[in-house]
């Protein structure tokens, strides 16, 4: 009975948990990173071939994009969700896909013009659809027996359309456990969808961190009263009102609150201004939502479906399906709302509707969701003055806004909230999605609050759940700092000077800094650590660099000696106490480490991060 995090670990996006039980090797969730990546993600244990069952939380993404790789590389077994998701997985899986391979064949135009090797997708349409063929959709609140000895429900927790907690009782060996996946908790007073629903027992918990620090609103937000004056005046200076959007979820709330606000006049000066939908995935969605509107939606939807009022629609509503739809757009000059993924403006025709509208005053970039760091998005909220798109400077002379408390997520109170629905003694909360820092001070507050162990692995953490014991925090692997440091070495003369300078300046052990990365006398007394060893006896010529992995991170070496080294002369000479082994490997922490290794038979030197 073990719990294995692989994604969303310290991170925002990529959730995948492992839980193995009763000889099954079970996914929560299996989502594509999106934005930067902080930490690499450890490899799933066990091959997709030998994963029995998936329980997809939702459709984003990053909860399910790469579940068609799963399938790619063979997995077989069923997809467990709700009917909802299901139906959005439908859609969301397939254009997944074919942004794979469109990035495909971009790369591979370019490849064959220069000779470089070939790019291929990460998956394909075919992946897709047999992936969509395994899933297996449930109701909400119904009890399923998984297996033997493992029972699962799906509860409504208000993050998207379909979207759930997961509760996973568990029985194996004579001894019972419950674990819930809180999967993304949803926001309180949303429109359309249904406030989180509580959960009462368990012994652990996994919950998500998003906004595990801030608070949206010390009040409740004036939705309809705020995005009236930025429509109204946006409209008054003859500009436009852009807004990056979420097709799946966030683009339906906005389109609701646009029929509330014509349908009560709120805007008298423009009654008939028209809103543009570009974006194909989003009207799909939206026809998700209309079919599942009656399992979904809230009491307020379902009053307006009563009167045979669809929530989405009204007038001046406009779809745009072909890229020429798309097009057309920017030559109409009427004031207007354009609504167009993607939500954090990396990708899709938002860019195209940011080159047109984001130099031109009269006009309003309006965000309505959560602006991952290092997305384009992020840039424009934190004031950037100019943004490169498609190779061209753009000034930003738009006013950018964001309509506060729209979030489809909880932020720090409500999953507070949504804790205090438990009654049970729980033995230990385990924290995810959530940006690296965030994760730390939310595990703090659940404990300051509650008194409950809470913890926030990194990837590859490894829980006894029989035992209620960790077996692995996991590890802060930061490869890509790693490799980075790497170039800039070989972007020198790669001289000794140039390496050590870059120890001083990149490395995180302040301890070794000031002598180069160097450790005088350290094969003789330090601590045997096999990768590096192993790198070392190897031939090298004078200035030969690498990357070595460790159950420490990943280190940068450099190789400045000219001596010889056997394996077996180290071992004679190094003194080495497992007391002395265990402390030093307490006193680590899962970083970068550069490293400059002497093989002149004297020092062999390693800088660590304190």
């Amino acid at each position: 009975m073990k719990l294995t995090f692989i994604g969303a670990a310290h991170e925002v996006t990529g959730s995948c948990h492992l839980l193995e039980a009763n000889g099954k090797n079970i996914l929560i969730d299996c989502g594509m990173e999106q934005g930067p990546d902080l930490y690499e993600n450890q490899e799933v244990p066990v091959s997709a071939g030998e994963i029995d069952y998936i329980l997809l939380t939702h459709a984003h993404i990053d909860h399910s994009g790469l579940i068609p790789l799963m399938c790619k590389h063979g997995f077989k077994g069923e997809i467990v969700t709700t009917f909802a998701t299901a139906d959005l997985c439908n859609i969301m899986l397939r254009d997944s896909a074919h942004i794979q391979e469109f990035e495909a064949e971009w790369r591979n135009r370019k490849a064959r013009r220069s000779g470089a090797p070939l790019y291929e997708p990460l998956y394909t349409t075919q992946d897709a659809i047999d992936a969509i063929g395994l899933l297996a959709p449930c109701d909400y609140g119904q009890k399923i027996e998984l297996c033997k000895g493992i029972e699962v429900r799906f509860n409504d927790v208000g993050h998207l359309l379909g979207s759930a907690s997961i509760e996973v009782w568990i029985t194996e060996e004579g001894i019972s456990k419950k674990i819930v996946f809180s999967g993304d908790v949803g926001n309180i007073d949303q429109p359309i969808l249904n406030d989180p629903s509580v959960v009462k027992e368990a012994d652990y918990i996994v919950i998500e961190s998003t906004y595990g620090n801030r608070v949206h609103s010390e009040e409740k937000p004036d939705y309809l009263g705020e995005f009236t004056r930025i429509l109204k005046e946006t409209f008054l200076k003859g500009g436009n009102v852009v807004i990056p959007s979420f097709a799946v979820g966030r683009t339906q709330e906005i389109l609701y609150f646009i029929r509330e606000i014509k349908e009560q006049n709120l805007l008298p000066e423009f009654p008939n201004f028209e809103v543009y939908v570009d974006s194909p995935l989003a009207i799909e969605a939206t026809n998700v939502f209309t079919k599942n509107g009656r399992a979904c939606y809230d009491k307020e939807a379902l009053r307006l479906i009563d009167k045979g009022v669809n929530p989405l629609v009204f007038p001046g509503l406009k779809l745009s399906v072909t890229s020429d739809d798309s097009k057309l757009i920017n030559f109409d000059a009427n004031p207007k709302v354009i609504i167009s993924a993607s939500g954090m403006c990396e990708a899709g025709r938002i860019r195209h509707h940011l080159k047109h509208n984001l130099w031109r005053q009269e006009c309003t970039v309006l965000f309505v969701g959560y602006q991952a760091m290092g997305t384009l998005g992020r840039k424009l909220i934190d004031g950037a003055s100019a943004v490169k798109l498609f190779g061209e400077n753009i000034e930003v002379a738009a006013k950018i806004e964001s309509l506060k408390g729209v979030s489809g997520h909880a932020d720090m109170d409500g999953l507070i909230k949504w804790l205090k629905g438990f009654e049970s003694d729980v033995q230990h909360v385990f924290v995810v999605h959530g940006e690296d820092a965030v994760t730390d001070e939310f595990a703090q507050t659940i404990t300051d609050t509650f008194g409950y162990k809470a913890f926030a692995p990194y990837s590859g953490g490894c829980v006894d759940l029989a035992n209620n014991e960790i077996i692995s925090a996991g590890i802060r692997v930061a490869k890509k700092k790693a490799e980075d440091i790497l170039a800039l070495f070989n972007g020198t003369n790669k001289k000794e000077e140039d390496f050590e300078k870059l120890v001083k300046e990149k490395s995180e052990d302040t301890g070794t800094k000031s002598n180069g990365g160097l450790i005088e006398g350290i094969y003789r007394d330090a601590i045997y650590v096999e990768p590096f060893i192993e790198w070392a006896i190897k031939p090298h010529m004078p200035g030969d660099t690498g990357i070595i992995e460790t159950i420490y991170g990943y280190h940068v070496m450099y190789y400045k000696g000219d001596g010889e080294l056997s394996k077996r002369d180290f071992m004679i000479d190094h003194n080495l106490t497992q007391d002395a082994y265990e402390a030093w490997q307490k006193s680590l922490t899962d970083k970068t480490i550069v490293t400059e290794v002497n093989l002149s038979g004297i020092d062999l030197g390693i800088t660590v991060s304190g």
